[in-house]
């Protein structure tokens, strides 16, 4: 009779030692914190703020419910930083256009408060201002103010660099700077871009039956800046902002490009 209350015993203390252990290891399972809930910015409205909020007349797909997921290794130039929200990147898109002044606070919402490095705020390709973290957690309602942005169409790409990993986040918010009233869609972005910008000339110019265009022939992998002038089908066009890889002739009306007349 003993040994079988021994035997009890013995078998009573490995059932509890057996659930402890199994306690143990899930419990790191159980507390560890979520990490799909990170930041964006919220004003001037980014281009995930505005699928959040039904701004635009298009699906922008996963990216309405998730403004705040737009995560991908630090260095990309694109709107998606390379994940799979490729629908921030479409040029095409009727993206909703912000007007304000040159100088512009732009306010972020964090959802999670990640030890970040820097955040680093590029005008249509061309890095404009940066400001650093220090490896410290922000505050929820981080803002920036950036200053002496240029006239004209621009698309600002901010990137959030989180010190302890290899990922950024991105955003990009579409504006006007003392130009066009707040709404009008855009044509370009600087999605897959140079971050140094681009030499805005191309190979040599199309003929026509009155003469020979001076400006340079577009290119398909040239980067034009605002201002830039080629010819195509001999056609003169204008860049009304950053752009790359976009036709000429498919501009449209609130494209890119502004079609200046025959050469």
């Amino acid at each position: 009779m003993e040994s079988e209350k021994r035997n009890m015993r013995r078998l009573r203390a490995a059932m509890i030692a057996a659930v402890l252990g199994v306690a143990a290891i899930a419990a790191p399972i159980i507390v560890a914190p979520s990490a799909s809930a990170h930041g964006w910015i919220t004003s001037p409205p980014s281009r995930q703020d505005n699928c959040a909020t039904g701004a635009v007349s298009f699906s922008c797909g996963g990216v309405q419910y998730e403004p705040q997921s737009v995560e991908a290794p630090k260095g990309s130039m694109q709107c998606s930083g390379g994940s799979g929200f490729t629908v921030l990147d479409d040029n095409s898109k009727a993206w909703p256009r912000k007007s304000v002044g040159s100088t512009v606070t732009f306010q972020w919402k964090l959802t999670a408060a990640h030890n970040t490095s820097t955040w680093e705020y590029f005008v249509d390709g061309k890095l404009h201002q940066t400001f650093s973290q220090g490896g410290a957690q922000p505050p929820s309602n981080i803002s920036h103010t950036l200053t002496n942005l240029p006239a004209g169409n621009h698309t600002v790409l901010a990137r959030w660099n989180v010190s302890n990993t290899v990922n950024a986040f991105y955003n990009c918010v579409d504006i006007s700077v003392g130009g066009d009233p707040t709404g009008n869609p855009t044509g370009g972005d600087p999605t897959g871009g140079n971050p140094t910008g681009g030499d805005p000339t191309g190979t040599t110019g199309g003929t026509t039956g009155n003469g020979t265009c001076t400006d340079p022939a577009w290119s398909a992998g040239s980067v034009y800046t605002g201002g830039a002038r080629v010819s195509y089908n001999n056609t003169k066009y204008e860049a009304k902002w950053w752009t790359t890889g976009e036709n000429p002739g498919t501009s449209g009306q609130w494209g890119v490009w502004k079609n200046l007349g025959a050469c």
